[in-house]
């Protein structure tokens, strides 16, 4: 516009921040009302503890997995190649009820659980000797990684020429499976030990003993679990194989037993049974780690 001397000038333009503002449902615009959700939900995501929304998200998932599997085999796959739930949740609830769900499920757990401690305590000792004595480790190492390429199915049959097809052979493959993990993991712990720490320790006059108590004994924990959450499964897998060779009850023997008449079903079912068995195991092995490491190394809640 033109000013009375008969210049011209415009005047500033001010942009209120609060026109940016997305409008509310009613189509005004007010920036209290319409920025308010967007707090409430991160409060809301906030207030579920992280181990609940974990648990929702794998209850989530495992909820949709098996809905897809039941639509599958009520399509013109069938439930005969690769069963159901449904089939399988009756099928459990009839070993539930005549108790042979326990029976088998014990009888191969326990195998499991006895050679895995074997090879727990077996494994950790030699571990610790190669660990500490690295030339006897380094003269040993061809024969030691020969017999542990060996595959475990070829020494089955040693196993029960010479133990027979009871408790015992079972065990001793388990005992196979499992004690190199522990070992290389024991040998591996002690080799990632500080040697800065070490050597500081030692001119401080400390014994080895001491050391090996109060350093390496220590960094050892974090291996050793990690050992033991990877032998969970293969115990479980060499119980089975011995069972699948030669038993008369257990999940192995169950599962030979239903794939030999063709009974898809109780295969799955058996198969169920060990997975729900692993996990268990898994989660108890977790939950001693964060014990023994101590609550510092526990996942925080978000």
């Amino acid at each position: 516009m033109l000013k009375s001397d008969g210049s011209a000038g415009f005047s500033p333009m001010t942009v209120s921040t609060n026109t940016l503002t997305p409008p509310s449902a009613t189509g005004s615009a007010d920036p209290s009302s319409s920025q308010d959700w967007l707090p409430a939900l991160e409060t809301r995501r906030r207030g579920l503890p992280r181990w609940l929304r974990l648990l929702l998200v794998r209850g989530l998932i495992g909820a949709v997995g098996l809905a897809a599997w039941q639509m599958l085999s009520n399509s013109a796959i069938g439930s005969v190649w690769i069963s159901s739930p449904s089939l399988i949740a009756t099928r459990l609830w009839q070993l539930h009820a005549d108790g042979s769900l326990y029976v088998h499920t014990g009888v191969t757990v326990l195998q499991a659980f006895t050679g895995l401690t074997i090879g727990f305590v077996v494994g950790i000792a030699i571990g610790i000797v190669l660990g500490t004595l690295p030339r006897v480790a380094e003269a040993i190492d061809p024969f030691f990684m020969g017999l542990y390429s060996l595959p475990r199915i070829a020494l089955a049959p040693l196993f029960i020429i010479w133990f027979g097809f009871g408790f015992l052979s079972k065990i001793v493959m388990v005992f196979s499976l499992v004690v190199v993990v522990f070992i290389l993991n024991t040998m591996n712990g002690l080799r990632e030990v500080d040697r800065d720490l070490i050597a500081l320790m030692r001119t401080m006059c400390a014994t080895r003993f001491f050391i090996f108590r109060k350093v390496q004994l220590q960094s050892l924990v974090p291996w050793v679990f990690a050992a033991l959450r990877i032998s969970i499964g293969l115990a479980l897998i060499g119980s089975v194989l011995g069972e699948l060779l030669g038993a008369n009850r257990g999940l192995g023997w169950y599962i030979e037993q239903s794939g030999s008449r063709l009974d898809t079903t109780g295969v799955f079912a058996g198969l169920f049974v060990l997975m729900i068995a692993a996990v268990v195991i898994n989660e108890l092995v977790k939950l001693l780690e964060l014990l023994a490491l101590g609550a510092g190394r526990a996942p925080k809640s978000e």
